[in-house]
C-alpha cells in the first residue's frame, strides 16, 4: 500500500482496503485457528510494521496468560505496560455528551497510526483502521468512522455493519470486534470500535442462551457467561444489515435513557442448536451488556470492566492481582459494574416490546 497522507482538514487518510460480499466468511471458521485471509496478512503485517517503528506508546511481547480455574473458563493476561502508559480517559459526565473539538480525538492522529481504510465495493463510505496505541493484545486496531464527520461515541448502525464485517473478513475466530458507550469505559468521545486477535476461547463463544424474540435473533445470555446481557445471532450475509439495524436500535434506546452499555461481536455457536462443544463457529454473535454507567477508571480494581472483560477476556494491570485472582474475585468486580435484577428484568420487558 502507498504511504499514507492527511488531507485539507487534517483528518487521516489512506490507501483502501476494497472488499466485497465474496470476501466475508461465514463456513469453515474453526478453533484452531488456520490460515489467515487477505484481511488479516494486511492487518497484521502493517500493525508490526508500526510496533517495529515505534508508533506505539509500548512495545507489546508476548502477554502472560492463564486460564483461572472455574467453570467459566475466564482468560487472565498480565498487561501491566496498558495499566500505566495509555492515556488518560477524557472527562465525561453523560451518554450524551457532545463532541469537543478541543479534546483529543481522531483528527488529531498521525498519519502513519492508519493501517488501511476499509472500503466495501461500491460504496463511498470508508472506514479508517488505525492502530491502537496501547494495545490490549495482538493487532489491537480502532475502527473510525470518517473522524472529519465528528461523531460522537454513540453507536450507529453504519459502524456497526462495518465493524460486524470486519470480523466476517477475518478466517481467525479469535479476532473479536467491540464497542464501550460512554459511561463503559470509552475514553475518548469520538466514534470508534475496537477490534483485536486473542488466541483463545471465551465463554461468550459457546454459553447456552434462552429465546427471546428468535424470529429477530434476540437471545438472554445468561448461565455460562461473566455477566447477563442481550445475544443476538446470525449466520447469513443477507442478515447482516438488517441485524445491524436491530443491534443498533436497542444500543440507542439504552443510550436515550442513560443506561450504559458494553458490545461485543464473536464468532459463535448457534444458540438454536445446542452444539456447544464443537470446534466450528457457524455463525456471528453480537452481546449487548446494559450496566451502571461509571465514569473515571477504578484504579483499585484489578481490572477495569469493559467489552472484553465481559466476553471473558481480563487485561490484568499488576502482577500481584495476575497472580492472585480467582474466577470468584474477577465475577466480583463485574458484578459490581452491573445493573441490579430488577433493574435488568424491566429493561428486558423494554426491549421485547422494542424490538418484537
Amino acid at each position: 500500500m502507498n504511504s499514507n497522507s492527511q488531507d485539507l482538514n487534517g483528518t487521516p487518510s489512506a490507501e483502501a482496503f476494497s472488499y466485497g460480499e465474496r470476501d466475508l466468511v461465514f463456513s469453515g471458521v474453526e478453533w484452531p485457528s488456520k490460515g489467515l485471509s487477505r484481511f488479516d496478512r494486511a492487518l497484521l503485517q502493517g500493525w508490526r510494521d508500526r510496533m517495529e517503528k515505534g508508533f506505539f506508546r509500548y512495545r507489546l511481547e508476548a502477554l502472560p496468560t492463564r486460564v483461572l480455574p472455574g467453570v467459566m473458563g475466564l482468560v487472565a493476561q498480565l498487561n501491566v505496560e496498558r495499566g500505566a502508559r495509555r492515556r488518560a480517559p477524557q472527562e465525561i459526565h453523560s451518554l450524551q455528551q457532545a463532541f469537543d473539538p478541543q479534546r483529543f480525538n481522531f483528527t488529531r492522529i498521525r498519519p502513519e497510526e492508519v493501517l488501511f481504510a476499509l472500503r466495501r465495493e461500491g460504496s463511498a463510505e470508508e472506514v479508517l483502521v488505525v492502530i491502537n496505541v496501547s494495545p490490549l493484545e495482538n493487532g489491537h486496531v480502532l475502527l473510525v468512522p470518517d473522524p472529519g464527520c465528528e461523531l460522537p461515541q454513540v453507536l450507529t448502525p453504519e459502524a456497526l455493519l462495518c465493524g460486524l464485517e470486519a470480523v466476517l473478513l477475518s478466517t481467525q475466530p479469535g479476532f473479536r470486534v467491540g464497542f464501550n458507550s460512554l459511561g463503559a469505559c470509552a475514553s475518548v468521545n469520538h466514534l470508534h470500535l475496537h477490534g483485536y486477535y486473542l488466541d483463545r476461547k471465551l465463554p461468550v463463544e459457546t454459553a447456552p442462551c434462552q429465546a427471546l424474540l428468535p424470529k429477530a435473533g434476540l437471545y438472554l445470555l445468561q448461565d455460562g457467561a461473566p455477566a447477563p446481557g442481550f445475544l443476538f445471532f446470525f449466520s447469513k450475509v443477507a442478515q447482516l444489515e438488517e441485524m445491524a439495524r436491530q443491534v443498533a436500535k436497542l444500543t440507542s434506546f439504552l443510550a436515550e435513557k442513560g443506561v450504559a452499555h458494553n458490545l461485543f461481536v464473536t464468532r459463535g455457536a448457534d444458540p438454536n442448536k445446542g452444539s456447544f462443544c464443537a470446534a466450528s463457529r457457524p455463525g456471528l454473535r453480537i452481546i449487548v451488556w446494559p450496566r451502571r454507567a461509571c465514569f473515571g477508571a477504578k484504579e483499585s480494581s484489578a481490572f477495569n470492566v469493559a467489552l472484553c472483560e465481559l466476553a471473558g477476556h481480563l487485561p490484568i494491570k499488576t502482577a500481584q492481582d495476575f497472580e492472585t485472582l480467582t474466577e470468584a474475585s474477577a465475577l466480583q468486580i463485574i458484578r459490581e459494574c452491573l445493573l441490579s435484577d430488577a433493574e435488568f428484568a424491566q429493561l428486558q420487558r423494554e426491549l421485547v416490546a422494542l424490538l418484537g
